[in-house]
């Protein structure tokens, strides 16, 4: 009697979320991706205008916005092998 009360409950839990989603899936999909879009499209936003309060160059006119970082290498890596392929 126990057992068909759960498959009652869980049938009924399945069925409720099936019909909630069939009427109100389109309206809560609808919201997400209103907010997925203002998130996103605030955040083009910002970069454009980033990109507007940049001063305009002249053609040709050449700006290095960073100095690239000092690589030292390390010469003392290994031994260079030579080898031949054996068919």
């Amino acid at each position: 009697m126990i057992i068909l009360k759960v498959l009652l409950i869980i049938l009924l839990i399945y069925l409720g979320i099936k019909i909630i989603s069939k009427y109100f899936g389109p309206s809560i999909l609808k919201y997400f991706t209103k907010k997925a879009v203002e998130r996103f499209g605030g955040q083009f936003r910002d970069f454009s205008n980033q990109k507007q309060q940049q001063p305009q160059q002249k053609t040709g006119e050449i700006s290095i916005d960073k100095m690239p970082e000092n690589k030292t290498s390390n010469k003392t890596v290994g031994e260079y092998v030579d080898y031949e392929e054996i068919d």
